[in-house]
């Protein structure tokens, strides 16, 4: 069975374990893994320091022990020798960074990520990068150079995407939390698919200093756990202003978010929630997920929230904003991977323009060269016209729609995605159902909400786990991490976590 954070800094404390024997563990169940028929294929590597820097932890928590002021060390490190899974588009100085692409093979990031080096101050330890989606495209992490991650529930699934590294790992207990990427539901999809919890925070509580650009108005570094207290404490540490990212923010209530309670039972009745009717429509969801959204729905009525339907029309509209703002993004963003600065080269020696052409065409895999060409045929205004302004102009009215929402109600309630996980193969050759599997996720992004996804049920004939969502305001990560620590508190049998 996993341990929580809290749980394993008490053992850290008392001398039950070690960080150096949590770093040995993980290390030893990748090494394992590896070998295995079917690898689960969560981590892409280990990093070469992460013994290294669990010896230093061990080292600290003994003279401070030594010197009695062991409460002092962890007030001032609370994290301190806990090991953590990183997605291989966050950097981590001196360690690989390639996006889960060939294009940036052997490149290696020269600076810390914000949130690493934040985390890093608080004592925890990044044990290696996880595989995902290359350049965070795609909703199973099938698309990647370094092949699928699998379901840890049932192998023969897909774990989600594009953080599926991460929450597979996380899953899995080889780490105590991951940090994944979102741009339209990449952390909060894997964390339904693999019975986790997933958090997607305000657009701007954490820094993208550091982390690989897809869609730069939409992407958010987000945070997967086996409990909302286990997402709470790494959230409230990275979360503030940086200097380095102008659209990074100061996140209210720090300390309760950092010192998680359940929210009350006066608290609870006196909630409004909010669910979209547009959400309701059961074409191509998957039975048991709509059964589960009927049993959450009557969770919360039976605790005294009221709940009430609302009609967002302009909801219809948010998977086709998302992918024309995102593509158009992406275009402009990898532009910079041309084979000239850093990665993958393919030169023929013909020259500048056939060295671009050349790199790219063998460096990306075929889902972003895809995104690419699309992207870059919606900025072409002499063949799609005025598109990509259409696609901001839905989106601003998306945002507008949802704070007006806000002002009435505390929550949206909806599924995280359409079904549970689906089987490896099964989409991968589909764009377009692929795509679809966003359908509850990215006006999330678009409106720059928080979201976190909680583990609800699982389907009746695989036994593949189903997330619900819970939604908030701006800045009111509070109260949805407070929501689902009630929900962890009275359904701790939704999760079905992996026994190693």
């Amino acid at each position: 069975m996993y341990y929580t954070i809290k749980e394993t800094r008490e053992a850290l404390k008392s001398g039950k374990t070690s960080s150096l024997q949590l770093v040995k563990d993980s290390i030893d169940t990748f090494n394992k893994d590896k070998s295995a028929p079917i690898p689960l294929n969560a981590f892409i590597e280990m990093y070469d320091d992460a013994l290294k820097n669990a010896e230093a932890a061990d080292k600290e928590i003994q003279e401070a022990k030594a010197a009695g002021n062991l409460d002092k060390l962890f007030e001032e490190k609370p994290l301190l020798g806990i090991p953590f899974a990183n997605k291989d588009n966050i950097s981590s100085k001196g360690h690989k960074i390639t996006c889960g692409s060939k294009i940036l093979s052997g490149y290696v990031a020269p600076y810390n990520a914000t949130v690493i080096a934040r985390l890093e101050k608080a004592g925890a330890i990044p044990l290696g990068r996880c595989n995902q989606d290359e350049f965070a495209m795609g909703s199973s992490t099938e698309y990647s150079s370094y092949g699928p991650t699998r379901n840890p529930i049932n192998r023969e699934y897909v774990s989600g995407g594009s953080s599926g590294g991460s929450a597979a790992a996380v899953a899995a207990n080889q780490a105590l939390f991951g940090l994944g990427t979102e741009t339209g539901g990449s952390v909060r999809l894997p964390a339904s698919y693999c019975g986790i919890y997933g958090l997607k925070p305000t657009y701007g509580t954490l820094s993208r200093w550091g982390v690989v650009a897809y869609g730069s108005s939409l992407d958010q570094v987000g945070i997967l756990g086996h409990s909302p207290e286990d997402i709470a404490e790494p959230l409230s540490l990275m979360a503030g202003v940086d200097f380095y990212d102008d659209t990074s923010a100061d996140l209210p209530n720090v300390e309760e978010i950092k010192n998680l309670k359940a929210i009350s039972d006066e608290e609870f009745k006196k909630l409004k929630i909010a669910i979209p009717k547009q959400f309701l429509k059961t074409e191509g969801a998957d039975p048991d997920v709509v059964k589960t959204f009927e049993e959450t729905r009557a969770w919360f009525q039976k605790n005294g929230a009221k709940i009430e339907e609302v009609d967002l029309p302009v909801l219809d509209a948010s998977i086709a904003s998302y992918y024309v703002i995102a593509l158009s993004e992406a275009a402009s963003n990898l532009s910079r991977f041309d084979g000239i600065r850093y990665g993958h080269r393919v030169d023929n020696g013909k020259g500048y323009d056939e060295l671009y052409v050349d790199t790219r065409s063998d460096g990306f895999g075929p889902e972003v060269k895809r995104r690419i060409i699309i992207g870059n045929y919606v900025l072409s205004e002499q063949f799609s016209g005025d598109t990509y302004k259409k696609g901001m102009t839905v989106r601003a009215r998306i945002q507008r729609e949802v704070a007006k929402v806000f002002e009435t109600f505390d929550i949206i309630l909806c599924p995280t995605c359409p079904t549970a996980a689906f089987k490896l193969g099964s989409k991968v050759d589909n764009p377009l159902e692929m795509y679809l599997s966003d359908l509850y996720t990215t006006f999330v992004n678009l409106a720059r909400i928080p979201s976190i996804s909680v583990p609800a049920g699982k389907t009746q004939k695989d036994g593949m786990p189903i997330g619900m969502q819970f939604a908030g305001k701006m800045f009111n990560e509070s109260l949805i991490l407070r929501m689902a620590q009630r929900w962890e508190e009275e359904h701790k049998n939704c999760g079905i976590p992996v026994k190693n």
